[in-house]
């Protein structure tokens, strides 16, 4: 009897790792298609492939892929939840969730009648911040004002 619970215990243990993995991981077997769009930045800021892409807060897809596009810029890849209807004038944003967290893809809804439709591209872009430059450009400015001085 002990052997069958001790059986049962490993095989509902090695199920729940296989859910995990299935989750976790890039399953085409679980991929529902939905809307492909694109965004060309001039700086990802260390953003991923599979980072989150959100509405108000709210997952709506995914980064599928980043590209270097023919004019040297990043052109990112967005997979979103099938059904989603973006004004044309919607614009994406790269941002940091929180001071040192991870970069994700914000979408700001535009006020358009006509809506993107797949394989489009999202016009209004604002790359990401680099927190080093930031602190650079400050740190150099504050010299060559406090030096002139």
């Amino acid at each position: 009897m002990r052997d069958l619970v001790a059986g049962i215990f490993v095989l509902v243990g090695i199920t729940a790792v296989a859910i995990l993995a299935f989750r976790v991981g890039a399953n085409p077997l679980l991929d529902r298609g939905g809307l492909r769009i694109y965004a060309v930045f001039d700086q990802t800021g260390g953003l991923k492939p599979r980072a989150p892409v959100e509405i108000a807060g709210v997952k709506v897809g995914q980064v599928a892929d980043i590209a270097l596009s023919p004019d040297f810029r990043a052109r990112v890849a967005l997979d979103l939840r099938d059904g989603l209807q973006l004004p044309i004038d919607t614009s994406a944003s790269i941002v940091t969730a929180g001071v040192l967290g991870d970069r994700y893809v914000s979408l700001q809804l535009g006020g358009d009648d006509r809506m993107l439709g797949p394989e489009e591209e999202i016009t209004f872009t604002e790359s990401a911040v680099i927190l080093e430059r930031l602190i650079g450009k400050l740190v150099h400015n504050a010299g060559v004002n406090g030096g002139g001085q």
